[in-house]
């Protein structure tokens, strides 16, 4: 029997598939003791979950993948990122998503997988929200998290998969930034964050774009093809899946990401099967639309209150 997950699309529910991306060894080929070498490393031997086509609304997603305990575990065990991104790309980036929602907001801000706080601290310097909500498993980082609420009130949370203690109709402003694609239920969550919002409230998310000429280019060594992501999404489908949410104005627009020099250089080199570890380059940052899409959505000024309106329109 199979140690992993076997699942429909999680954004329709549709099993019937086209397989479009696998690594050089399938991961649903091992064991799942033998993957955790390979869970977390970009620049490590590919090992990735088959990627299907959905037949029905077009996802790419793994049909094959850990279940939610396992998954819960690799995620506890996981080393802190060592590459070479700098804080301060980090923030400038993060600093340009905030920078995309425009108008002001009242009422509660709500971030799932916030981690230090950056978008955190934008909020709170130039927005004039009532309460912070923030999903962070990491606790390791909370104090960090809570010194970005400025003194504002705040509560931390670890469960991302209950959004329970928000009341309802309550935020103004919802955030994910590259956590969807993490999601074994990304619909659920959707879901969730759409009864939370108050009518006419934003919602925020950023991804990987599937669609991008930086994975046509890298092909299956595209980093975002990895044990990480039971999905991926393009601005088609991550419009279909929120509409099923409920929520209303999606805009999809490719979002600048800052990246310093050297990760770009031994990005490019690894694609290329090179090294260039050891060669030094200027610590500089470019900012570049590199594959990433910034998505926002609108929950209706009359939206449905129960907690899965996909089921009552197919009745």
């Amino acid at each position: 029997m199979s140690e992993f997950l076997q699942r429909a699309c999680p954004a329709c529910g549709v099993s019937h598939t086209r397989e479009e991306a696998h690594s050089p060894v399938r991961a649903e080929t091992m064991t799942v003791e033998a993957l955790r070498p390979f869970w977390s490393g970009l620049f490590s031997e590919k090992r990735f979950f088959t990627y299907h086509r959905c037949l029905g609304c077009g996802l790419l997603y793994n049909p094959a993948f850990f279940d939610r305990e396992r998954l819960g575990k690799l995620y506890s065990s996981m080393a802190p990122n060592m590459e070479i991104v700098s804080n301060d790309a980090i923030a400038a980036t993060q600093k340009g998503y905030f920078d995309a929602v425009r108008g002001e907001f009242d009422g509660g801000y709500l971030e799932i997988g916030p981690d230090a706080g950056h978008i955190v601290r934008e909020a709170t310097t130039r927005g004039s929200f009532e309460h912070f909500w923030l999903f962070e498993p990491n606790r390791a980082i909370h104090d960090t998290l809570r010194a970005s609420a400025g003194g504002e009130p705040a509560t931390l949370l670890t469960d991302m998969d209950d959004l329970s203690p928000v009341p309802d109709r309550s935020v103004g402003l919802a955030v994910m930034v590259h956590v969807l694609d993490h999601l074994l239920d990304p619909l659920a969550m959707l879901t969730q964050i759409r009864a939370k919002l108050r009518p006419g409230g934003t919602l925020l998310i950023v991804t990987h774009n599937e669609k991008s000429l930086l994975r046509r280019v890298m092909g299956t060594r595209w980093p975002p093809f990895c044990l990480q992501h039971p999905e991926l999404y393009n601005p088609a489908t991550i419009t279909a899946l929120l509409g099923r949410a409920g929520y209303a104005g999606v805009q999809v627009t490719r979002s600048r990401n800052y990246f310093p020099l050297p990760f770009l250089v031994r990005q490019a080199a690894w694609t290329l099967g090179l090294k260039l570890d050891l060669v030094p380059l200027p610590d500089v940052s470019l900012g570049l639309r590199l594959g990433n899409m910034l998505t926002l959505a609108t929950a209706p000024a009359q939206a449905a209150t129960d907690s899965e309106p996909w089921l009552a329109a197919a009745e």
